[in-house]
């Protein structure tokens, strides 16, 4: 984990903690070569130099969000979703782009290899 976002998180004392840093390991576990980084006040996870995942903390509710995404610029649009998603927990806001949405520890741990395998394919996907 980077030590600069373990510090920016840690001084925000967010109700979320344990959530997000269970999130971090997780996205962080998925794939070798993801790095982290602070983008839109959140954890954000790099990939092959581009940015694929974005944690959103704010403003502190009773969830924490995974934006999936191919950079901040919008792609050409492609023929279909950039991946399949069997598990149901995307909330596709286009091709390119999609929302997770989690409101408990429990949640994410029941979820946590069907996380790790939309991330690989995320990953994959946006190469």
């Amino acid at each position: 984990m980077n030590l600069l976002v373990t510090k920016f998180l840690t001084q925000l004392n967010h109700p979320f903690a344990a959530e997000i840093d269970t999130l971090r390991k997780i996205i962080l576990d998925a794939q070798a070569g993801i790095e982290e980084n602070i983008k839109w006040n959140g954890p954000n996870y790099v990939f092959q130099g581009d940015d694929r995942v974005t944690m959103r903390i704010h403003p502190p509710k009773k969830q924490v969000q995974l934006i999936f995404h191919l950079g901040a610029k919008k792609q050409d649009a492609k023929s279909g979703r950039i991946i399949e998603d069997q598990s149901g927990l995307l909330d596709w806001k286009g091709n390119d782009r999609a929302v997770m949405t989690y409101k408990s520890l429990e949640e994410i741990e029941s979820t946590k290899s069907q996380l790790q395998d939309i991330v690989r394919a995320w990953l994959k996907a946006g190469e």
